[in-house]
């Protein structure tokens, strides 16, 4: 179910939805508070832009002070932005958060859990902190914020949570078992919690891109298993934009690209079809990958020249 609270304002609505006995709104998220985590950089920064763009109030989120003061300097002209410089896996950390939110906003209406950490490699060569890391970032944190956001929620009369996801946490990823993990169990949770909330006017969705054009995987590119680059690049500007529209429509779930999502579904419903198939995915992947690097030095080699 779709929450009513960012309909725009040409939708025509039954004068029992929440949205028109707030009026009609200028834009759809006008004088309407976000929540973002991770929001310095990549896609939740992209997804500060538009939110902005579209008249939100942001609270945002990141380890990073300077990073988080250069996108809130950036958007300032479009309206009220504040920036918390926290790690989300730290649950007073978050508990404080809403209180700051509440002080500075009084009313929250988007939580945006887009805050990640993946530590590369095989499950016996990766450091066992950096497996809990994940598990803490990714999964833990993100249950936490929803737990303290849905009194904030109720309040406001309803919104949205859009949760983060990842095509790996539609299909088992060797070499990213924690990080799938995480992201299965993200999905699982956000499904569930949908369920519980279903009736309240507080929509619950997931975003599930696969490889995205941000340094979340460029900066460190000879670590990201091959099969990653067997699937599409996204943009970290067509992830905002699903999480835009995941906020305003009755979608529980977008995987990016689409073609990628129903790949992975079919290796998930029909595992041996998985198998099959990841030998020629691991090539063609392995092949993007090499092009992408060449880009990248022909880049580098350009900037210093």
């Amino acid at each position: 179910m779709a929450s009513t609270l960012f309909r725009h304002p040409t939708s025509r609505l039954p004068e029992t939805d929440l949205a028109a006995r707030l009026g009609r709104m200028d834009s759809d998220f006008r004088g309407k508070t976000v929540i973002i985590t991770g929001g310095s950089q990549g896609v939740g920064a992209a997804a500060a832009r538009k939110f902005a763009a579209a008249g939100a109030n942001l609270l945002l989120v990141a380890r990073g002070k300077a990073n988080l003061e250069r996108i809130a300097e950036e958007l300032r002209p479009n309206g009220s932005v504040r920036i918390v410089a926290m790690d989300v896996a730290d649950h007073s950390a978050c508990v404080d958060l809403f209180k700051v939110a509440q002080q500075e906003f009084d009313n929250i209406h988007v939580l945006v859990n887009n805050a990640g950490h993946h530590e590369r490699g095989l499950v016996e060569n990766v450091d066992p902190v950096e497996l809990g890391r994940m598990i803490d970032v990714n999964l833990r944190a993100p249950l936490i914020l929803c737990r303290l956001a849905i009194p904030h929620l109720r309040k406001a009369g309803g919104g949205a949570i859009i949760n983060v996801a990842s095509l790996a946490g539609r299909t088992p990823v060797a070499g990213a078992a924690s990080y799938s993990a995480s992201k299965f169990g993200l999905r699982a949770f956000t499904f569930a919690l949908g369920e519980e909330l279903a009736g309240s006017g507080i929509k619950l969705a997931a975003v599930s891109p696969g490889p995205i054009d941000t340094g979340f995987i460029m900066s460190n590119i000879d670590a990201v298993a091959d099969i990653t680059f067997s699937q599409p690049l996204s943009t970290a500007d067509e992830v905002a934009q699903a999480i835009m529209d995941l906020a305003l429509n009755d979608k529980r779930e977008r995987s990016l690209p689409p073609v990628s999502g129903f790949l992975t579904t079919m290796s998930y419903l029909f595992p041996r079809l998985g198998h099959l198939l990841r030998p020629a995915l691991v090539r063609k992947g392995r092949k993007t990958k090499q092009r992408i690097k060449a880009q990248l030095r022909a880049q580098a080699k350009d900037r210093t020249a």
